[in-house]
């Protein structure tokens, strides 16, 4: 055994630790007959850096996967990053701007453009793409390293590739145009998640249309006036909508308006989307480039391929089908296109918006200022347009079905149970999931383009083939363009200049057909949807051997059902991780996230596996700035994980993420908070080195001693019930709970009492009794603060393993109700008569005669005896006598403690369940000075409990102040409250 430093170093022991953990396999050691247990973590992008949303979530995971390794469990923590798409590529594509060149300047002789730019991207993870998995070290994670995974592994993408083609066969993954959020500096969609909206200084203007064919309103009008906030749309408008019960415009319904600058001519519809009293009433529609248009559109027959587009992949204006664009708008950006679209409707059909000045005087402007909610793309920073394109889409409504059937008969556990509503709204009114961006990185898309077949001619219209490579797309298309027909892949760029890839015999004939893969990639959602098997090895089962050596088990044959299935592909039985591990047992995750991942993962694990990919998910709030606010750069309060660890220990900022973790709360980041477990763990290492100073070394049993003294007994007590505390807690996912029972326990019973009520009295039944509880602190507390636990189970004693493998407590010895009682009473009353002399500024040196009376219960004597010692020495006490019994009016139940002091001739008066205990004050403090300086002090918390109730019955101020200025008054009040009822009661004592 190795003595204790005076202090400990955390930078010094996590990184010794946590590399002898990793080096040694601790993270899963071999447990074959074990009880499986598995977490997937929610793979962080490739780009990423450790924010405190991921210390959270981290946190959280790691303690459960510690709990089940010390309760024997096979636990498995997959880990692994997410390729990203957009944020790789931007990442790369930035570092070559900084050197003058574009992803198109990598091709060589040998490599299209784009392969060479994904062999940049490559290189890039290799070099610079292990950041945050250095980071999840740094905080502890234990995960399983050797099984490390990206969504870009080869197995990985024979996965993403498996479950595109054969969702595709099953009739649940089709080709459609629809609007989708585009992105015009990416050229690309973005999912929801990647739109962040802002809200920005705006415009309303409103427009005259005139009505077509000399038709009227009912009041003689000859227009209709619409609103917008975006007027270069109106080069694409392809109706007006109108209410259907509006009166104001039921006689024209059906009827058609023109618009004035493309002179087109719009059907007026009657829809609801029209709100009757929202400006005129009036709206124009224009279904390609509005998402609420677009269902309007849907609505009144124009069909998808029918919506006019007036965008280009850039956000420039190009012509319409139709035609009818006027050339001096083409080429335009977009808000280049507003303006000259508002100076042109300006003469003859612009409404002005007519307001008053500081004088009050009538001035016109040409719109109503507004602040609009406005998209931005979160990494781009440019402002999102709806766009109507062909993109690849997912049926998510039929996938929805069996996840929503699963939280329905409990398969799955949602925790908190209040997610539910939120889940089943959500995943009632899905909609399609457009999975395909017009990226480089990523998993193209499995899917060959070629020419459409007319009565056995192609045509400029394509045919799309999806095939899990290109020997079976080539085998479809031959089947597609006949036996005679010449096959030729080409690349994207090469799809119209055949020469020189065409032999020239075929070329001569004409007798040839050019096949193109789909340049497009697929979501980064879809392939981390797959992450609870995917990551298993499915659909080989297992992974080739870290070597290289050792091939998988064996493919699975491939579904052949088209259309979808009722019954899903059930998984295979009877080998490898997938029959082990899946379904996962946990999934930890942020809420923000339910849809884009937690749901998308629920649906493509019961479609390929048959079961739900998690028996229960935990879902997690934000971590939030001190004063509520959400973090933000634009703010300057993130919260920087790191330079807390730098500060305080990564087991410090565990426990505080650990602690502050009440499901259905946010976080509240507080730094003091970070501090003080910092000192709890200063608090743990001084009580190691008391014990060892005191001759305690390591338990060598997991059962607890025999013991004898009531506060051995009470301790082996205490331990017991904290056990079990944690395990009720973790059960039920309380990481709150779980950490205020362990800190509570070693802070007040282990550290505060039973080393306070030890001291002086270490015997071998006291030492053994010591070192068992200790070691069962280090267990307990491993989940949360690993590397300090590790640190002082190797520093004191010598062990046969590492305490992350170690033996979970059990919780099965029968509680000593007897012992309790006993060490709970001399706690209250040690508690009582140390808050009375600090009440009452009785000098810390003076030590007061303690007479005992009216104790109507036998065992008071023998209690009184058993701890004379600890009370004289704790409540510094310099005698206990007995007194005759008095008449005390007040005194409290047994079952229930509240401890009373009254004055009585120059006495505190303690009642401590029936006996009262008496501890005279003459010639010891001088009593009336004392009363005065309570009373001064009473009427100083009341006048500010006052005032502050006086602000919260303002409504004026509850109403109109910010929400963390009434938090604060709050706080305020209840705290003088209870000060003004601490003093008065002190008062009240001195009588």
């Amino acid at each position: 055994m190795t003595d204790l430093p005076k202090t400990f170093d955390p930078a010094d022991i996590e990184a010794r630790w946590y590399a002898h953990w990793e080096a040694n396999g601790l993270f899963r050691p071999e447990r074959p007959d074990a009880q499986p247990y598995t977490i997937v973590n929610p793979p962080p992008n490739v780009t990423g850096s450790l924010h405190i949303g991921h210390a959270l979530d981290n946190t959280l995971q790691d303690i459960m996967i510690r709990y089940e390794r010390l309760r024997g469990k096979d636990a498995l923590w997959v880990v692994g990053t997410d390729h990203a798409g957009i944020a790789t590529q931007m990442v790369v594509e930035r570092q070559m701007a900084a050197q003058g060149k574009s992803k198109h300047d990598f091709g060589t002789d040998t490599l299209s453009p784009r392969d060479g730019f994904i062999k940049k991207v490559w290189e890039w993870k290799e070099e610079s793409g292990g950041t945050i998995t250095g980071q999840l070290r740094r905080l502890g994670c234990s995960m399983d390293w050797s099984r490390e995974q990206f969504t870009m592994d080869p197995h990985f993408s024979k996965a993403v590739v498996k479950v595109f083609v054969e969702l595709h066969q099953r009739g649940l993954l089709y080709r459609d145009k629809r609007l989708v959020n585009w992105d015009p500096h990416f050229r690309s969609a973005i999912s929801d998640l990647e739109v962040e909206t802002k809200e920005t200084q705006g415009g309303f203007w409103r427009f005259r249309y005139p009505l077509a064919d000399g038709v009227t309103l009912a009041d003689g009008s000859d227009h209709i006036v619409v609103a917008t906030t975006r007027p270069e749309t109106m080069l694409a408008d392809m109706a007006v909508a109108v209410h259907p019960d509006d009166p104001r415009y039921q006689s024209v319904i059906g009827k058609e308006i023109l618009q004035p600058i493309t002179g087109r001519r719009l059907r007026i519809v009657g829809d609801d989307y029209a709100d009757p009293e929202l400006g005129s009433g009036a709206v124009k529609i224009t279904p390609g480039h509005d998402f609420n248009d677009f269902e309007v559109g849907k609505r009144a027959g124009i069909a998808a391929g029918q919506m006019l587009n007036m965008f280009d992949a850039d956000a420039k204006v190009v012509q319409t089908a139709d035609g009818l664009v006027p050339e001096a708008y083409l080429g335009l950006d977009r808000f280049e296109a507003r303006k000259a679209v508002v100076e042109a409707m300006k003469p003859d059909f612009l409404v002005p918006h007519v307001t008053k000045n500081k004088e009050g005087e009538e001035v016109a402007a040409d719109f109503e200022p507004r602040v609009i909610q406005t998209p931005f793309g979160d990494r781009s920073g440019v402002v999102i347009e709806p766009w109507l394109t062909d993109q690849w889409y997912v049926d998510a409504a039929k996938l929805a079905v069996a996840p929503m059937q699963a939280v329905r008969d409990g398969r799955i556990e949602i925790v908190p149970k209040t997610w539910e509503k939120t889940f089943f709204n959500w995943m009632e009114n899905i909609q399609p999931w457009c999975v395909s961006r017009q990226l480089w990185w990523g998993h193209q898309i499995p899917a060959w383009f070629g020419p459409k077949l007319e009565n056995g001619r192609t045509t400029t219209e394509t045919e799309f083939f999806v095939a899990v490579d290109e020997g079976e797309a080539k085998a479809v298309a031959q089947e597609y363009y006949g036996a005679n027909a010449s096959i030729y892949f080409v690349d994207f760029e090469q799809r119209h200049s055949p020469q020189g890839i065409v032999s020239e015999t075929d070329w001569q004939s004409g007798n040839f057909v050019l096949l193109h893969r789909d340049p497009d990639v697929l979501d980064t959602w879809f392939s981390s949807a797959l992450w609870p098997f995917g990551t298993l090895g499915w659909p080989e089962e297992t992974l080739p051997s870290p070597s290289g050596e050792g091939p998988g088990v064996g493919a699975v044959d491939q579904a052949q059902t088209v259309g979808h299935a009722p019954t899903p592909t059930p998984p295979l039985k009877g080998r490898g991780l997938v029959e082990r591990h899946y379904p996962n047992d946990l999934l930890i995750s942020g809420f923000d996230i339910l849809f884009f991942w937690d749901a998308r993962m629920a649906m493509q694990g019961m479609e390929f596996m048959g079961d739900v990919p998690w028996r229960k998910l935990y879902l997690h709030g934000l971590v939030r700035a001190a004063d509520g606010q959400k973090m933000s750069k634009s703010k300057g309060n993130v919260v920087d994980p790191l330079g807390l660890i730098d500060k305080f220990g990564a087991d410090a900022l565990r426990f505080f993420m650990s602690a502050m973790e009440s499901q259905g709360r946010d976080v509240k980041m507080d730094e003091k908070r970070v501090e003080g477990y910092r000192n709890f763990a200063t608090k743990l290492w001084n009580a190691a080195r008391f014990l060892q100073a005191n001759g305690v070394t390591a338990s060598n049993s997991i059962d607890a001693p025999a013991a004898h003294a009531p506060v051995n007994r009470w301790i082996i007590a205490e331990t017991v019930a904290t056990v079990q505390a944690i395990d009720t807690a973790l059960a039920d996912l309380r990481f709150d709970a779980a950490a205020n029972a362990i800190y509570h326990f070693v802070w007040d019973q282990f550290c505060d009492w039973y080393i306070e009520l030890t001291k002086g009295a270490m015997d071998d039944e006291t030492r053994a009794v010591a070192g068992w509880a200790f070691d069962q602190i280090l267990v307990m507390l491993h989940p949360f603060m690993p590397f300090i636990t590790e640190e002082l189970w190797h520093l004191t004693g010598a062990r046969a393993n590492a305490l992350i493998v170690a033996q979970w407590p059990k919780a099965l010895a029968a509680v000593d109700s007897e012992a309790q009682a006993e060490i709970d009473w001399l706690i209250r009353l040690v508690s009582a008569i140390r808050a009375s002399r600090t009440e009452l500024n009785v000098p810390p040196s003076a030590k007061l005669k303690l007479s005992v009376q009216d104790g109507s219960y036998l065992s008071l004597p023998d209690r009184v005896v058993r701890n004379k010692d600890a009370i004289h020495r704790l409540a510094r006490v310099s005698e206990i006598m007995h007194a005759q019994p008095i008449e005390v009016s007040t005194r409290t139940g047994s079952d229930n403690y509240e401890a009373r002091l009254m004055a009585q001739r120059g006495a505190i008066q303690i009642v401590v369940d029936e006996a009262t205990f008496i501890l005279p004050l003459e010639g010891v403090i001088d009593i009336a000075a004392e009363k005065a300086r309570l009373a001064k002090a009473l009427a100083a918390a009341e006048k500010e409990r006052d005032g502050l109730g006086g602000r919260l019955s303002n409504p004026s101020f509850v109403e109109k102040a910010k929400p963390e200025a009434v938090a604060k008054a709050r706080e305020d009040h209840a705290e003088k409250t209870a000060e003004a009822e601490r003093l008065k009661a002190a008062l009240d004592r001195l009588g």
